[in-house]
């Protein structure tokens, strides 16, 4: 999902008496204007597949975004630079830029803070330039900064192991979110936003024993995933292949990462 505002960005200079060296930069300070056009895409990349999956998440509005203009080059002055930050792209609209070369970064949210419904953002805009007495449209457009999970199970998993099962994630930072395959709630279904870094799935099911006295059998799985990347979706998924010997079966976006007999020890970490 795309959207687009533009936000005007006015900038001006009184021009005043002033020395050769200043009258360089006199010169370089007449009125520019730059018009920001902002969008935002709510498309990231499947991991391991070819296709991208549409995020369903609150898009901010373009005036919550904050902004980073930094100076990149300035012909009037090789030593001068600039470099500032907004709390909203709304508040610049009193700045004064000089003539030259500009890039720009809006950023919405924070990717430390995960979470159910967390998403952030970021743009970057392409160099561009102040000129003196003219307008330049300058578009953006912010993307989703964090790494997405949701960690499912088949019905063929589910009806093996009939006595329940429950997975958490736990992210690089240490922060642990528990039964994530939970199928009621505000958060069924619903992808969990993390910084790009690396988590690991853990979790356990349990086999009803098919006669009675005997114990039912738990099996404990866990599967780390590295090189996490923003702006991606890490769709894991369980499954039980019951043709012949039972087989656990750990996909990523549909292609398999790892298998194992349930028979055997699941759970080597133990």
């Amino acid at each position: 999902m795309k959207r687009f505002f533009t936000l005007a960005l006015l900038v001006s200079f009184a021009m005043t008496s002033c020395s050769k060296d200043e009258q360089t930069a006199g010169d370089a300070a007449e009125m520019g204007r730059v018009a920001i056009n902002l969008g935002f895409d709510t498309m990231v990349d499947a991991t391991r597949a070819e296709a991208t999956y549409e995020v369903e998440c609150a898009v901010p509005e373009s005036d919550e975004f904050k902004l980073l203009l930094e100076g990149v080059k300035f012909d009037f002055d090789a030593d001068y630079s600039f470099s500032k930050e907004y709390a909203s792209v709304a508040d610049v609209k009193d700045e004064y830029l000089y003539r030259g070369t500009y890039h720009a970064t809006v950023s919405y949210g924070d990717i430390a803070e995960e979470g159910y419904n967390k998403p952030a953002f970021v743009g970057v805009s392409n160099d561009f330039q102040i000129v003196p007495r003219s307008e330049v449209e300058v578009p953006i457009t912010a993307t989703i900064a964090n790494a997405l999970v949701v960690v499912e199970v088949t019905d063929s998993f589910k009806k093996y192991f009939t006595s329940g099962y429950t997975f958490d994630v736990v992210t690089e930072a240490g922060n642990t979110f528990e039964n994530v395959t939970a199928e009621e709630g505000e958060n069924a279904g619903k992808p969990l936003f993390i910084a790009p870094a690396s988590f690991k799935v853990t979790g356990e099911a349990t086999k009803q024993a098919n006669q009675s006295g005997v114990q039912p059998t738990v099996v404990k799985m866990e599967h780390n995933f590295t090189n996490v990347a923003a702006r991606t979706i890490y769709r894991v998924k369980m499954d039980v292949d019951t043709a012949g010997e039972a087989t656990l079966k750990i996909t990523l976006n549909d292609e398999l990462v790892e298998e194992r007999a349930v028979e055997q020890e699941l759970n080597p970490w133990a």
